[in-house]
């Protein structure tokens, strides 16, 4: 049964909540029509009837940047060396082999997967929207109503940032692996994520893949695109330093100044990765209220960099966090590691509190894929709630006043025991209410489309 608002009201007792700036013991949280109808404390026991969640219940996480298919990559692209760019070979292997049957699969296995680490939504950066050679299907969206499908099918939200991708790099044509991308021009793909409808479990944004995959001209494009419809606008930025010398030999600029002459920054728009950046290029981001996401585990494995994330947000952008290439699932894992990675590199602790990293894993990024209304846990708030065990190896220990904390610093995806999205119980105990055995649908859906 895919997801739905929940039918019947329902009532969950927090052992432990996290309220946004502390823990606190004893919640009743009641829920109706898919959102929070009230939040009660002080509730040393369950009141009758009420479904117990043990351990410390958080706002649902959100996943802010998903490549579903790059789920299929993990343990491949770890073999031997390598950079980025020989990476990709290996990427583009994998997109050549799907189709919208074999993409629904796959998705929905690794959307399962995310609800089982606690993530209520993700944020799924879709570029692959045709056939091989660059064929459109018959409903030019096949590609993305399968990911929408599996989302519903895994019993998450989804925000599809509809990609335009049409440039190998600063105006060279797409390649024979990057036709299945490209839909010609800006103004040809507007018109086909035009036809993309929202729906209960499903919002539509627009993403610009990258500055070297969308001709400057075109730029303004997808951003007013976006902005008309007060709509996510998502970019990979300045990932590599290769990109930002390819665009300053182009455009005399970086990236993201190319972005602000052409109207594409702003708080609506969130930059993926963003690197390597300079003084310049932060102040761009931070005075226009753009947002970051940052994704530190894929950011280590592919050796693409740190990323300035503190002085970031200390100008102004707000942060959020995603899995990106899925090299693992775990978005307590992204928070710890933006945390640990600022400390390796300043030789310095304590750039967030554990309350700030789990605000860039609830609230902000749900904001950053346009659910506003969801990442809190207070009344009229979507009712999605993942509670972490307070009692596994890794957790067990600390006082229940410090469970924010051991949840940021030791627990992980595996202390993931329930996940609740729209009232609605769709991990109980550990186990996928709607996706009963994970592991062997990830195995088969990945199984189809190895080379």
């Amino acid at each position: 049964m895919p997801l739905t608002t929940q039918a019947t009201p329902t009532t969950y007792w927090l052992e432990h909540a996290w309220l946004g700036t502390h823990a606190e013991p004893g919640v009743t949280v009641d829920t109706a029509d898919g959102r929070i109808t009230a939040v009660r404390t002080g509730t040393d026991t369950p009141p009758p009837g009420a479904t117990t969640l043990r351990g410390l219940t958080l706002p649902g996480l959100a996943n802010a940047h998903s490549h579903a298919f790059h789920r299929a990559l993990r343990g491949v692209v770890q073999v031997g060396t390598g950079t980025f760019w020989t990476w990709r070979e290996v990427m583009y292997g994998v997109a050549d082999r799907l189709t919208p049957d074999t993409y629904y699969a796959l998705a929905r296995a690794a959307y399962a997967e995310m609800a089982l680490a606690g993530i209520t939504c993700v944020g799924e950066f879709h570029y692959l929207h045709h056939a091989q050679g660059g064929t459109r299907y018959d409903d030019p969206n096949a590609m993305g109503e399968a990911l929408i499908a599996a989302a519903a099918d895994a019993g998450i939200r989804i925000t599809l940032l509809d990609t335009a991708y049409l440039s190998a790099g600063f105006g060279a044509p797409p390649d024979h692996h990057q036709r299945r991308f490209c839909d010609g021009t800006a103004e040809r793909w507007a018109e086909r994520a035009d036809a993309l409808k929202e729906r209960a479990h499903a919002r539509i944004g627009a993403a610009i893949h990258s500055v070297r995959a969308v001709p400057a001209d075109q730029l303004g494009t997808v951003a007013d695109w976006a902005r008309q419809r007060q709509a996510p606008l998502h970019v990979h930025l300045s990932e590599q330093t290769a990109e930002n010398d390819a665009c300053h030999e182009a455009h005399g600029c970086t990236p993201t100044r190319l972005l602000a002459d052409h109207g594409a920054l702003g708080s609506r728009t969130t930059a993926v990765h963003a690197t390597h950046l300079t003084t310049e290029d932060i102040e761009l981001l931070g005075g226009s209220r753009t947002g970051v996401c940052m994704c530190p585990t894929t950011e280590r494995d592919l050796a693409d960099g740190i990323g300035p994330a503190a002085r970031l947000q200390g100008r102004g952008s707000t942060l959020s966090l995603g899995s990106d290439s899925h090299a693992v699932i775990d978005l307590l894992e992204e928070a710890r590691a933006m945390e640990l990675d600022e400390r390796l590199r300043t030789r310095t602790r304590g750039h967030w509190t554990a309350a700030a990293l789990l605000r860039a894993a609830t609230a902000d990024g749900h904001a950053a894929l346009g659910w506003d209304d969801a990442g809190a846990l207070e009344t009229g708030a979507l009712a999605d709630l993942t509670t972490i065990a307070l009692d596994s190896v890794r957790t067990a220990g600390p006082a229940p006043r410090l469970a924010a904390e051991t949840a940021v610093f030791a627990a992980s995806a595996a202390d993931v025991r329930h996940t609740v999205v729209g009232g609605r119980q769709i991990v109980r105990d550990g186990v996928h209410t709607l996706v009963p055995d994970v592991p062997t649908a990830l195995a088969e859906s990945i199984a189809a489309v190895r080379g």
